[in-house]
């Protein structure tokens, strides 16, 4: 996998379900050919947008095999490996790996909380018994730990990880978490999971970008990926402009908070978009309904995605 590239667009796959929860495998497909015919450049799976932490170990086996069949070799895939603690992600990366899949996403270990050094070596760990590509997923919001810029650099340059997914929010370490990694020879590929402020990442030198709106709008995250690759600053700055109000899907909503407002919103703009069937969510999780999806169909039609 070495000739892998993970630079551009890499949206993390938003997983439709059935009225029953169950794997809307149609909708699935449907909506990951229409993210790779938009020009994506990979796909993430088994992430925050994907329910990674409410799939059993079957359901997880079962998103890798379809969406890697669905691909078909024609985008890298990243499988999160996401878990409480580093023997069950190994686990986790093994059946993975002999799934077809191209690279690993782990975040720290985020039950038993530890520091800096038990944090480091879960990574080496992770490395040392897995054969793909590892990348660190830095979510503090769920995981409790802000994720060391030196350490990530120090992986780097050990080549223990091969790259960043950077979901914290955090704009300034984001920063110098770029400088770093270029100062160190760029070993690793720091990837911005912060949809909102994409514009940003590219010029402080990101090499792309996770978005989850990107499964709603795929198109306007791959003109701006390329004209970030133009230096064509003018561009990217107004197809995040533009983006930046489509993301009010996540915003409208009232009486609903984290998670079901967050991938709830992706959904309820996929089912009325036409790609998924349902905005089902997995149990505890309440799907939109009403005033919400009302909301949400607002600032569809507001941004030309759909008609009035």
């Amino acid at each position: 996998m070495a000739d892998k590239k993970f630079t551009g667009v890499i949206p993390p796959v938003v997983v439709p379900l059935k009225q029953d929860r169950t794997l809307d495998l149609v909708s699935m497909e449907r909506s990951i050919n229409r993210m790779i015919d938009a020009g994506v450049d990979g796909l993430f799976i088994l992430g925050s947008s994907s329910e990674v932490v409410f799939s059993t170990d079957a359901r997880r086996a079962a998103v890798i095999e379809n969406t890697v069949k669905f691909v078909d070799g024609r985008v890298p895939v990243l499988a999160g490996i996401i878990d409480t603690e580093t023997e069950r992600m190994i686990e986790h990366g093994k059946r993975a790996q002999q799934m077809g899949v191209d690279a690993l996403v782990a975040t720290c270990p985020f039950y038993a909380l530890q520091g800096i050094d038990e944090i480091e070596w879960s990574f080496r760990c992770l490395h040392d018994a897995l054969d793909l590509p590892l990348f660190a997923y830095d979510i503090p919001v769920c995981v409790h730990n802000k994720l060391n810029t030196d350490m990530l650099v120090r992986l780097g340059k050990d080549g223990v990880l091969a790259g960043v997914k950077d979901s914290s929010g955090d704009d300034i370490s984001f920063r110098y978490l770029v400088l770093k990694n270029e100062d160190a020879g760029h070993p690793m590929s720091i990837l911005t999971g912060h949809e909102v402020v994409v514009d940003g990442a590219y010029l402080s030198g990101a090499d792309g970008s996770v978005p989850g709106l990107a499964n709603v709008e795929p198109w306007g995250y791959v003109r701006q990926w390329k004209a970030a690759q133009e230096g064509d600053w003018t561009t990217v700055k107004a197809e995040q402009d533009r983006l930046a109000r489509i993301m009010e899907i996540t915003a409208v909503t009232t009486g609903v908070q984290g998670f079901g407002a967050g991938v709830g919103a992706f959904k309820t703009a996929l089912q009325l978009l036409g790609v998924f069937e349902t905005n089902q969510m997995p149990r505890p999780v309440h799907r939109l309904k009403g005033d919400n999806v009302e909301a949400i169909r607002k600032v569809l039609v507001d941004n030309g995605l759909l008609d009035a």
